[in-house]
């Protein structure tokens, strides 16, 4: 039975942490129950924005929305500015600086997303790399 799960899990296709720079900067992460987008748009007034978007259920409506990051530099972070889209599947947060955001993505091993008492787990495996990618882009190389 071992070998059978083990094989099936090989099998899975990988759930890797992509960059894009095109149309704009733009991390992407999807697992069975979170798809995860960080954009950097600098014709925005806040040009940071990430999206968590619930596979086949909403979020809670709730006063403040969290991620809290375990690992090394571990932190939990909150805001009341988020945003629910109609049908409450997408969580929106837009800000000036998302510092904390990508370090805490950058530098640790799990994160969580936290909602009154929905807590929505994901893992932070290979995301490094796509942070300082999505933290160089756009920037202007020095002379």
């Amino acid at each position: 039975m071992r070998a059978l799960t083990a094989l099936l899990f090989l099998a899975a296709p990988a759930q890797a942490w992509e960059f894009t720079s095109v149309p704009i900067c733009t991390i992407m992460h999807d697992t069975a129950d979170l798809g995860i987008r960080v954009t950097y748009d600098p014709a925005r007034s806040e040009p940071y924005e990430i999206t968590l978007t619930r596979t086949g259920t909403s979020w809670p409506t709730t006063e403040t929305f969290g991620l809290r990051f375990d690992g090394p530099a571990a932190m939990t972070i909150g805001t009341s500015r988020q945003t629910l889209s109609p049908d409450g599947r997408s969580l929106t947060v837009t800000d000036t600086g998302f510092d904390n955001v990508l370090d805490g993505l950058a530098l640790n091993a799990t994160a969580a997303a936290l909602a009154g008492d929905t807590i929505v787990p994901f893992g932070l495996d290979g995301a490094r790399p796509v942070v300082e990618a999505f933290r160089s882009c756009g920037v202007a190389p020095s002379a």
